[in-house]
């Protein structure tokens, strides 16, 4: 019974939604799309101390990672 009180709720808001958008800031739209600005790639990485890029340790064969025999 208490369905009707929440469907009407949801039917207000998607009506709102889908009749009055909100206002669009087109020039940082404009932007974005164009590629202005600054790029994901640089950024700075608060845990790059704790990245191990040495790929000279990287020789595992799969052996340490099998679990051991009964």
């Amino acid at each position: 019974m208490g369905r009707g009180r929440a469907k009407a709720k949801q039917t207000k808001v998607a009506r709102e939604l889908k009749y009055h958008s909100p206002n669009t800031d087109l020039t940082a739209l404009q932007r974005e799309l164009a590629g202005s600005g600054k790029s994901d790639r640089d950024f700075d990485d608060d845990y790059k101390e704790y990245v191990d890029d040495d790929d000279e340790d990287d020789t595992d064969d799969g052996r340490n990672w099998s679990p051991p025999a009964r």
